[in-house]
């Protein structure tokens, strides 16, 4: 396993999370002692925290408290849980700007399947320059790095086929109902659950480089009033069995094998599978692309990922990372 550097303000930070994990009251004082640190540093550390997302309050005589226990990442654990992904192949970290940035930045280094999983993110990134909500211990923060030797012309489709090895995932986990709204969002209940953000590297007619970002949320509360869409989470769906190392695992398993199989096939061996589970199939759907809103009937995708609509002018593919779809 290969673990983030830290320095100490990190490694007291985290210290303190992890005495708090368990919902448990932690006196101020003690935690103090523990990091050989003043009582006052340590308020300083809890309000940082806060700032991260995390819901932590304190009571006069008895401490600080999360509001809710937390399940932190653990490289071990995920290990126990992969059934194909390596392991030494994961980078965990604690708190990161954005984990796509991350990987960006040492892409001269990188391996087909490296990934970075962090447990918060202070510039998550989402699609078309949008932030992505990303407080501490509440989702899933990852990214993993391929590179297509086909170049630019080979990826075509990608999100659609990671969006469907996430859906893939989720079931394993024992979530069902999962479904895609194109080109790279993943719906529960009609809600946005995850999304996608690949980001590709390259010079045309040659090899490209891609980071596949995915965001995954787990157990939402503070940080999410600031999301601008119907959201949902895990703990929603489900509030008794939600284990984020164990879906940390799955998620890694099937996006690994789906790089392999895309890099190989490209996007065929996941249109059926995507064409199912399209969250707004046969329904009446509204493409905004730039000033201009085309409506019709959504049809699903092509063969080669563009969106299928049906109007007065017939079926007619769109494609593009300009275009949003919105229920009509």
């Amino acid at each position: 396993m290969k673990q983030g550097t830290s320095k100490t303000s990190d490694t007291n930070r985290n210290h303190i999370v992890r005495a708090l994990a368990c919902g448990q009251f932690c006196s101020g004082e003690v935690l103090g002692e523990q990091l050989g640190i003043s009582r006052a540093a340590v308020s300083k550390y809890i309000k940082v925290l806060g700032e991260l997302g995390l819901n932590i309050f304190s009571v006069t005589g008895k401490g600080y408290r999360l509001a809710e226990p937390i399940q932190l990442l653990d490289s071990e654990l995920i290990a126990g849980h992969c059934a194909q992904f390596d392991c030494k192949q994961l980078t965990l970290l604690n708190v990161i700007d954005s984990t796509n940035q991350y990987l960006k930045d040492r892409i001269s280094t990188l391996h087909n399947g490296d990934v970075c999983l962090a447990e918060a993110q202070t510039a998550g990134r989402g699609r078309r320059g949008r932030t992505w909500v990303s407080p501490y211990g509440a989702s899933l923060y990852l990214s993993q790095y391929w590179q297509f030797a086909g170049g630019y012309q080979s990826i075509g489709g990608l999100s659609l086929a990671v969006g469907v090895a996430i859906t893939r995932a989720l079931e394993k986990a024992g979530y069902q109902d999962i479904e895609l709204k194109w080109p790279n969002d993943i719906y529960a209940r009609g809600k946005k659950l995850a999304g996608v953000l690949i980001e590709v590297e390259g010079q045309m007619g040659s090899a490209c480089d891609c980071i596949i970002g995915v965001g995954l949320n787990m157990a939402l509360d503070i940080g999410s009033e600031q999301i601008d869409q119907p959201w949902i989470d895990l703990t929603t769906l489900d509030p008794e069995h939600v284990d984020r190392n164990r879906v940390s695992a799955l998620l890694l398993d099937e996006l690994t094998h789906c790089a392999q199989v895309f890099s190989q096939s490209g996007l065929e061996p996941f249109i059926e599978s995507w064409r199912e589970k399209n969250v707004f199939k046969d329904k009446p759907v509204r493409l905004i692309i730039g000033n201009k809103t085309v409506q019709g009937i959504c049809k699903g995708i092509d063969n080669n990922g563009a969106l299928l609509l049906a109007h007065e002018n017939g079926v007619q593919a769109y494609s593009g990372g300009e275009i949003s779809v919105r229920a009509n």
